[in-house]
């Protein structure tokens, strides 16, 4: 992200910032939290996404003379908010769970310390990408697990934002998709990338078999053909046809998916094509591939659904002051703070966590304490880390890490976690206060 990202906020957290310099309180230490007070309805577990997005975006939280000037022009800000934020550094500390971590309600996923002129202004912009990007990883986890070791290519760019589209790919790997059809995803995030062709190239040509022979022309009989232009069972014919039984993969995008895939597989190996992999596509989401388990296929194309969250495209994340010192003095002592807000409660203090663990290392809980270190043993693993010290990113991982670190978090939680039918959520989240 080589730009100004200042101005990917609300003028609110201006207002906040002028009010607060107008009363003297600006320079007060703070203590911001994001976290969520419930997972998407039915949901068990959320997944941590976006976390790199927001550290590269942060170094380039500036007000340059454009963006000044153009808040000055429409009187957004006075010329001592001005002055104060053309010098504006973020020089604080910021804590978070590392990205492919899953998480619970209440979870302090990412911990933001600094003055509150400072820490104030990072609300939207923290927000706007763990809330996109969480709400993708989190419901691509899901799919993951719903279609086993079979696996999922993402292929929503159509469906969303051009810059969202890069995001949901990123974020969908993170969570365990195997490659995107995306190619600036896979230029900026070395994420594989696939991509078949429409039914637009099938219908260019005068028959489906001359299409496919061009196809396999250009691209080898290891070449993925789209089958379900006119007839499946024709479609099949033709590619095996055009290919012969080397072909590498058919793919349906349409029909009874379940009953396709098994006569698909029987035509094939009738044709001596028994190697030849079937994908599946056209609006699956987690159920629909779970449904698909006991058929034969090898793997699933998934656009859509991954791209707008399957149903909840936002993680409902929230940004709130917790924590801030009794005046703007350096000595001064933190107090915790909390709405009371009907339906809208917070928890007040700065938290810290971890994650219990039992002696097969399967999570039980997560423990959320306002002491520097929450009471565990040698099982359990605390789960913040830092990102950022004295206002310089000091962590930086290659998205394979996240990857990772997803499959083991994953693994350690109990198996009722995994389940698609409506649950609560897997780990009940216990308060332990100083």
């Amino acid at each position: 992200m080589g730009r100004v990202t200042s101005l990917l906020t609300d003028q609110y957290e201006l207002t906040m910032l002028r009010s607060a310099l107008q009363s003297g309180t600006a320079d007060r230490h703070a203590v911001f939290e994001v976290f969520g007070r419930r997972l998407p309805d039915g949901r068990r577990y959320g997944v941590v996404a976006g976390t790199g997005r927001l550290l590269e975006a942060l170094e380039h939280f500036r007000f340059d003379e454009s963006v000044l000037a153009y808040l000055r022009e429409r009187e957004i800000v006075d010329e001592r908010t001005a002055a104060w934020l053309a010098d504006y550094r973020f020089g604080g500390d910021i804590w978070g769970y590392p990205e492919g971590e899953c998480y619970f309600p209440g979870s302090p996923i990412l911990v933001v310390e600094g003055t509150f002129a400072e820490a104030v202004l990072l609300e939207t912009l923290a927000l706007s990408i763990l809330n996109h990007d969480t709400a993708i990883a989190s419901a691509a986890s899901r799919m993951v697990v719903a279609a086993a070791d079979r696996p999922i290519i993402e292929m929503g760019s159509r469906r969303t934002h051009e810059r969202a589209a890069l995001a949901s790919a990123r974020s969908a790997y993170l969570a365990g998709f195997a490659s995107t059809s995306n190619l600036e995803a896979g230029r900026l995030y070395d994420i594989p990338t696939r991509g078949t062709s429409a039914h637009s190239f099938t219908l260019l040509h005068d028959t489906e078999q001359a299409a496919f022979e061009a196809q396999v022309a250009a691209l080898g009989a290891g070449t993925t053909l789209l089958v379900d232009t006119y007839d499946v069972h024709a479609g099949v014919a033709a590619a095996v046809e055009a290919a012969g039984p080397s072909l590498g993969a058919v793919r349906i995008d349409s029909g009874d998916l379940l009953m396709l895939a098994h006569d698909v597989r029987a035509q094939l190996d009738s044709l001596g094509a028994t190697k030849t992999r079937i994908v599946v596509s056209g609006d699956l989401d987690e159920y629909a591939i779970a449904s698909l388990r006991a058929a034969p296929v090898d793997a699933y194309g998934v656009g859509t659904s991954v791209v707008t969250g399957s149903g909840a495209p936002t993680a409902e994340l929230v940004y709130k002051l917790v924590a801030r010192s009794e005046s703007s003095d350096a000595s001064s002592p933190m107090v915790g703070v909390a709405k009371r807000s009907a339906g809208k409660p917070t928890h007040k203090g700065r938290k810290w966590s971890l994650r219990r663990l039992d002696e097969n290392d399967i999570a039980t809980g997560e423990v959320i304490s306002t002491r520097s270190v929450p009471e565990g043993d040698a099982n359990d693993r605390p789960l913040l880390v830092q990102f950022v010290k004295a206002g310089e990113v000091i962590w930086t991982e290659p998205l394979s890490a996240a990857r990772e670190r997803h499959a083991r978090s994953l693994a350690e939680l109990p198996p009722t976690a995994l389940k698609l039918s409506r649950g609560e959520p897997a780990l009940h989240t216990t308060y332990e206060d100083s």
